[in-house]
């Protein structure tokens, strides 16, 4: 359709309960073939930190943005990850001439775009930046886990499983923390008498 440099987004971190969320954008070149790209969440750990030197070497470009979790706070989750899906395209360097989205439109963009349900599973761009937005975002989780041992940030990456719940319930929420989620709240409440 007369696009040459065409670029995918997407995101990670969208339903965890701490920690960033990151979105990526990758332009590939539309003859370069990726063995075993897939959507970030049906590939094992090993296999997305193999293929993100893949995608890196491959890419003509690519680019990533963080929202912390006091970013999500306030502004709502929806407004921190199309932020950080258009922050993550704006560093694209030279800007694509199409952008390829999973599931969302992205307002003042700037560039033609199409939204994609199931993005991930169709578009090689989108799945490339899913496995960069996926291994950058569990890369930050490990130092949050260094500076927060009790949580276990390394084993759940932030999101609400009964290990993380149980610590948050025994320790508190901490500063990575996404404060206006209904579990954390929760947790943050003092009963009186």
């Amino acid at each position: 359709m007369g696009f040459s440099r065409i670029a995918g987004t997407d995101e990670a971190g969208r339903g965890a309960l701490a920690g960033p969320l990151v979105a990526a954008a990758v332009t590939l070149p539309i003859e370069v073939s990726i063995d075993d790209l897939d959507d970030s969440k049906r590939l094992s750990p090993r296999m997305r930190k193999l293929l993100f030197r893949r995608i890196v070497d491959a890419a003509e470009d690519w680019s990533w943005a963080c929202i912390s979790a006091g970013e999500i706070d306030t502004y709502g989750l929806q407004v921190a990850n199309l932020n950080a899906m258009r922050e993550s395209v704006h560093s694209l360097r030279p800007p694509p001439d199409l952008v390829l989205v999973d599931n969302y439109r992205v307002d003042a963009l700037g560039i033609p775009q199409w939204s994609l349900t199931r993005g991930d599973a169709l578009s090689r761009c989108i799945a490339a930046a899913s496995v960069l937005a996926k291994v950058i975002r569990d890369q930050l989780m490990w130092f949050w886990s260094l500076r927060f041992p009790q949580y276990g940030f390394e084993r759940h990456k932030g999101y609400g499983t009964k290990m993380h719940i149980d610590a948050i319930n025994e320790f508190g929420p901490s500063v990575c923390h996404r404060h206006s989620y209904n579990v954390v709240k929760q947790m943050t409440l003092e009963l009186t008498e």
